[in-house]
């Protein structure tokens, strides 16, 4: 896949291995920088070890035992019992190499970490320009320790320098089917010897190799039911929305290792509707990655605290002139790839759920954005949505989500993935009724009332949209199976204006955290303050709420209002206390949902859209939203974040008309809406 890149490459490569493996035997350089550079080099040397072992053809022949050492190898440095006194750790680099240096080397350190994928993926160039960085930083600590001014500038400019090459090949390994890396792995490998898992570079643990094991003892037909349910949900999706599926080429999966049986049976399903599969796994450059976002392949983290200290790397080198930088370069490589852009059809995502809460610890050495740098980010997002817009149309492409359980869910974990597969492949035609029947009733409404049970503070005023001919039109999209699965919701975009209350909930998944006793207070639809029980100061609350939800604005709007009705999933979740593992996808289904950020129809606003029954959805935006005719700027916040109250925390949802009359959709928990009463049924074995 590399050879002509590797081929003019390859005398640099060479030079720069070889002069890293001299570093370990210099006292050129005082301590404590020596260790510093001495340890990373032989980080690098295991690397170059690793590369002959797989030139020699011994990947094929190594047992189970050797591959799991080999992976052991590549990570034991960042495992939670070897990090507390790893240069990868910022707490420990900065103990050790002092304020400023400690920051600059452990993000250095933290970029060589990625050779792992590179040497699986035969990327020479980025480990030769990584190599010379470190070769050109060493050399200037041989003459004496430099100005953390002067390092810093080093790694600016080669951050700055590459984003030709870093930022240009993400731009296309997500959108280029013919880069066949891991599906090459999927579609040649025995799935049934685990061995192959270790071709991908990711850190393998159990998880990944139980999910395999179990995926391989299901019969046949219940796999291809999960693959079909995958990818014939993200083929409705098109029809539902009314786009052409015809025209695209490719659809990118995006899923946690150990699914690969499920993932050979839905590439087959996408050949048959015309589309290559693109497989890239999640982004290894810290240019390229998101706060709390994997787009692609992945697997468990080696450790999730190591992820979390190095969410803002990009604070040493974020100013205007990068962000400028970076733009114009994304706007190139997306004018390079406008082809395989214009082909491509949109994300197939699966997740995963049931690992354990995560509890960061907020550590002061390591990088933060300043308000400068935040206010950047957030422009360098806004400028990349654009342009992604300008050559992927959101009025153009599709998706799908589904999730399955993994083995940390506990002991019932075979019992809780096989009701998962069946919540997965609920009757589409019973829902789609009950549904419309919600829908029905809130299309007479101006507003709606929803009120927290118990120790739950809710108290919100939702406000709806002006319907001007109910015959034809609705608020409310009616969501089946298709781009969510499972099935069990309706929603609708809210009007800002009367929107107004507190929204609580005890706790709720968002990416890797969990969030307790999230409270949230709306204003005209806007943010207004927010909360968490997370740490003992409530600073620290507010700091992870403003990163993980806010994406570091300053404010949201309501972008989405929904009332779940997948009381199956919720019966389930009661069944094995496993209500607080189940992720967003999920959850939003079993209550009432509120996203903050976009709305649903984000860059989609003006194409038409239809309920089943016929009646289009007229409430697509919002106030803000409606913004995008004089500046997308100001209209978009590229991020969606969605939140859930449990049936059990939940008193009433009530719809008010402008006469003053009053209907109950729920009450107690229970849906008493005439005609929904069904929809109870699963509550009866709790």
């Amino acid at each position: 896949m590399f050879e002509q890149e590797n081929e003019g490459i390859m005398e640099r490569f060479q030079l720069s291995m070889e002069r890293i493996s001299q570093i370990s035997y210099e006292k050129t350089v005082s301590q404590p920088f020596h260790d510093y550079f001495t340890r990373t080099a032989s980080f690098i040397c295991l690397m170059g070890e690793y590369l002959d072992f797989i030139e020699e053809g011994k990947l094929n022949t190594a047992s189970l035992k050797e591959l799991k050492e080999w992976n052991q190898k590549f990570y034991e440095d960042i495992l939670p019992d070897a990090y507390e006194t790893s240069y990868a750790n910022p707490a420990y680099a900065v103990e050790k190499l002092g304020d400023g240096f400690g920051q600059l080397l452990c993000y250095l350190y933290k970029e060589i970490r990625g050779d792992i994928v590179f040497i699986h993926e035969n990327r020479l160039t980025d480990i030769t320009i990584l190599n010379e960085a470190l070769i050109e930083i060493y050399n200037m600590f041989e003459e004496g320790v430099p100005e953390v001014a002067s390092v810093k500038e080093v790694i600016y400019w080669f951050v700055s320098d590459y984003t030709d090459h870093t930022v240009t090949f993400r731009v296309r390994e997500g959108l280029d089917p013919s880069l066949t890396f891991a599906t090459d792995i999927i579609r040649g490998s025995d799935l049934t010897d685990l061995r192959y898992l270790y071709r991908f570079g990711e850190y393998i643990t159990d998880s990944e190799l139980k999910v395999a094991d179990y995926l391989n003892s299901l019969p046949e037909e219940k796999v291809r039911l999960m693959a079909d349910t995958y990818t014939e949900g993200y083929r409705k999706g098109f029809e539902v929305m009314g786009r052409d599926l015809s025209k695209k080429k490719a659809v990118q999966i995006r899923y946690e290792l150990g699914f690969e049986r499920m993932v050979k049976y839905a590439i087959e399903n996408f050949e048959k509707l015309g589309l290559k599969v693109i497989l890239c796994r999640a982004a290894v450059w810290a240019v390229n990655t998101n706060v709390g976002r994997k787009a692609g392949y992945y697997s468990t983290s080696p450790n999730r605290q190591y992820d979390y200290d190095h969410r803002y790397d990009d604070a040493i080198y974020v100013n205007k002139a990068f962000k400028d930088r970076k733009a114009s370069v994304l706007k190139v490589a997306y004018e390079t790839y406008k082809d395989l852009a214009a082909a491509f059809a949109g994300p197939a995502v699966i997740q995963t759920f049931g690992k354990e809460g995560f509890q960061p610890v907020n550590k002061p050495e390591a990088n933060h954005l300043d308000p400068k740098q935040e206010k950047l980010s957030v422009e360098m997002a806004s400028e990349t949505a654009r342009i992604l817009n300008e050559y992927v149309p959101g009025d153009e492409i599709s998706f799908t989500i589904i999730a399955f359980p993994v083995p940390e869910i506990g002991d019932n974990f075979e019992d809780i993935f096989n009701e998962t597969i069946a919540i997965n492949t609920l009757d589409y035609e019973k829902y789609k009724g009950l549904q419309q029947t919600i829908i029905d009733a809130l299309d007479e409404a101006d507003y709606v009332e929803i009120t927290g049970k118990g120790n739950n503070k809710t108290r919100l005023t939702v406000a709806l949209h002006h319907l001007k001919d109910r015959d034809k039109e609705t608020n409310f999209e009616n969501c089946v199976a298709d781009v969510n699965i499972p099935l069990g919701e309706v929603f609708t975009s809210p009007r800002l204006a009367g929107t107004s209350g507190v929204l609580e909930v005890s706790t709720v998944y968002i990416t890797d955290f969990q969030f307790k006793d999230l409270v949230m207070t709306f204003e005209d639809g806007m943010i207004k303050d927010y909360s968490c029980s997370n740490f003992e100061d409530p600073k620290e609350g507010k700091e992870l709420i403003r990163q993980v939800i806010l994406k570091n604005h300053d404010t949201l709007p309501m972008g989405e209002f929904a009332i779940g009705t997948n009381t199956t999933a919720y019966a389930m979740a009661r069944k094995f206390d496993i209500l607080d593992k189940l992720p967003i996808l999920i959850v939003e289904k079993m209550g009432p949902h509120f996203a903050v950020g976009d709305t649903c129809y984000s860059w989609a606003e003006d194409s038409k859209l239809y309920n089943p029954n016929g009646k289009e959805i007229i409430a697509k935006e919002n106030e803000v939203s409606a913004l995008r005719k004089e500046d997308a700027s100001k209209a978009y916040f590229n991020c969606h974040t969605d939140i859930t109250i449990p049936y059990a925390e939940l008193d009433k949802i009530e719809t008010v008309c402008g006469d003053g009359k009053r209907t109950l959709i729920i009450e107690d928990g229970k849906f008493i809406l005439k005609g929904t009463e069904e929809l109870n049924l699963p509550f009866s074995g709790l």
